[in-house]
């Protein structure tokens, strides 16, 4: 059995080794450059809506928001401002969202919530149970995977994905100009702070796009599906390979044979790993790819440093990626 080690899923659910040491230095030193304002941790002290924050002014209204995930929360914080008072419920990047258990300071946040954000498709189905276990009428739900179309079984990942982030930053900033219709301009105001501040993430993903189109790369895990779409790479992995392990489960053996046999001709540029979840197989396909001198790069499942902006924390591990295709491309490395 190839159990996996350290893993933040760890057993078998919907679709769900350490890092290169450089790319992963470089990734979290980046990352750190910027944070998300207003989140805290589960637990800490809430603020009603309707009341006013220390710092603003008497009266300023402020809407209490629970994220299941921190990388919803910083853009949720990012769009409300001084308008919500953010919580971002799993932000420990050895926490698997999916199988997270609650507490009863999750509770308490649920139910004082005038607004919660939740990934969906299985994801961090936690969350549905605190909403039916604390039942409110003035709480708005967000579940993203609605909001695109998707369902249980879909690849959950959808943060990895640009054209969804925009989606659901529009949802958020629409759901919240709702829920207080006198600040509306203020968050139209915010709205488009946060398409400036995510200029660089764009701009991050044109620049790969447009020099490392089609290039061949591996992935032990459906994490960075949407992603390398995005970036137009061509992605080889064997798709049961990538689903089981997403999933915590044991790829099937030809899978691990065909993926170890790109590895050995060398037939991907750059190894993405997913640097929340190792096993003995992923391992042993990071040593084999460092011996045959394919860059690894890491990505992980939540923001890190767990404060970190989402876009910060995204750009940190384009660069690393970018810098790796560079690299493999200066070695003539499995071109498109």
């Amino acid at each position: 059995m190839f159990g996996r080690m350290g893993s933040p899923h760890r057993g078998s659910g919907p679709w769900w080794r350490a890092p290169a040491p450089v790319a992963l230095a470089a990734a979290l030193l980046l990352a750190s450059c910027a944070s998300s304002s207003g989140q805290r941790a589960a637990g800490g002290p809430s603020t009603a809506a309707g009341t006013s924050v220390g710092g603003g002014a008497a009266g300023l209204k402020v809407l209490n928001v629970v994220a299941g995930e921190n990388f919803w929360g910083s853009i949720a914080s990012q769009l409300g401002g001084v308008h919500v008072r953010v919580t971002s419920v799993v932000t420990d990047p050895n926490t698997d969202p999916h199988e997270y258990e609650s507490n009863t300071a999750d509770a308490r946040a649920f139910a004082e919530a005038n607004y919660v954000v939740l990934n969906g498709a299985g994801y961090d189905s936690w969350g549905d149970k605190l909403l039916s276990a604390n039942r409110a009428s003035h709480r708005k739900v967000l579940k993203v995977a609605d909001l695109l179309g998707k369902h249980a079984g879909d690849n959950p990942h959808f943060w990895y994905a640009p054209d969804f982030v925009t989606k659901v930053a529009d949802g958020i900033s629409a759901d919240l100009a709702g829920l207080d219709p006198a600040d509306a301009a203020y968050f139209r105001q915010q709205r488009a702070a946060v398409d400036t501040a995510l200029g660089p993430y764009r701009d991050r993903i044109a620049a790969i796009r447009g020099r490392f189109s089609g290039v061949k790369v591996g992935a032990t895990e459906t994490i960075f599906v949407y992603m390398a779409q995005a970036l137009g790479l061509d992605l080889t992995s064997p798709p049961e390979f990538m689903k089981a392990m997403a999933e915590g489960n044991d790829p099937p053996a030809p899978s691990v044979a065909r993926f170890q046999d790109q590895v050995a001709r060398r037939q991907i540029a750059v190894l993405v790993l997913n640097v929340q979840a190792t096993s003995a197989v992923t391992t042993n396909l990071k040593s084999q790819a460092t011996a045959r001198g394919i860059p690894v790069v890491g990505i992980s499942e939540t923001a890190q440093p767990a404060g970190a902006s989402f876009q910060s924390w995204q750009v940190a591990q384009l660069t690393a990626l970018q810098d790796a295709l560079a690299r493999a491309s200066s070695a003539g490395a499995a071109g498109p």
